[in-house]
């Protein structure tokens, strides 16, 4: 990760002063966020949330990748778009809002899936990957290409009121997603299941992946390394389990 100290403009001092302002946060922290760079697989309801959060906080390059356009059924939990977008490129017009968001943030779009032929040169990219995938094949692809490239992803699911996120591949010896699910054939066989999902679900475990983003690009705090994260809204309990190396 390329954490070059540079010397903050007062416009961004103003504009990040309230997570400066955090203790242990300071300068050095926000100068760090501003070297990263971040790459989100999917612009579904997690990747709406973590896109608008990251590119909020001021990474400086934030790689956004879909290849789906926006559905009406989508905008109960999809904040990046509006009705009149139905039927648009999500990649494209989240380029759009996120650069009035924060035109000083680096937005690089892939409007194209991640495949077996292009994910080691693309994640190749980036520091850290967000896994806000809705389907098993790319999440195992993300996996084994970050294994491959030397990246640590930060894994975030949700179906129905349950929500699931873990930090992969991080400063070894560390658990990778194999890990916590070895049985890949059986997983692909379910396939893309059209479940319900809660619409304040993935703004919940959108959010913790980009907390843990931050913290693993600042130094600062305990990222949730090799731990399973998980959460059931209608009873409010959370869960943690060690996943074992």
């Amino acid at each position: 990760m390329n954490h070059t100290k540079k010397k903050l403009s007062a416009e961004e001092i103003e504009r990040y002063n309230r997570q400066i302002i955090l203790p242990n946060f300071g300068e050095n922290a926000q100068a760090k966020i501003r070297t990263a760079k971040i790459l989100v697989v999917g612009l579904g309801g997690l990747g709406s949330v973590a896109s608008l959060y990251l590119t909020a906080a001021g990474f400086g390059t934030v790689g956004i990748m879909d290849d789906d356009v926006v559905a009406i059924h989508n905008l109960q939990r999809q904040i990046l778009y509006r009705e009149n977008q139905v039927g648009q490129s999500k990649a494209l017009l989240a380029e759009q809002t996120l650069h009035s968001l924060n035109s000083d943030v680096k937005i690089e779009v892939y409007n194209h899936r991640l495949t077996p032929e292009n994910a080691e040169t693309i994640i190749a990219n980036y520091d850290l990957i967000l896994d806000c995938t809705d389907n098993y094949a790319t999440r195992y692809l993300i996996n084994d290409a970050c294994l491959s490239c030397g990246k640590p992803f930060i894994y975030g699911t949700i179906g129905d009121t349950n929500g699931q996120m873990a930090v992969f591949n991080y400063l070894p010896p560390a658990t990778n997603y194999r890990m916590l699910y070895p049985n890949q054939t059986e997983l692909e066989k379910i396939g893309n299941i059209n479940r319900g999902v809660m619409g304040v679900l993935p703004s919940i475990i959108a959010s913790l992946q980009v907390n843990e983003a931050v913290k693993i690009i600042t130094g600062i705090g305990t990222p949730m390394k090799d731990t399973l994260f998980m959460i059931d809204l209608l009873t409010n309990e959370t869960t943690k389990i060690k996943i074992p190396i």
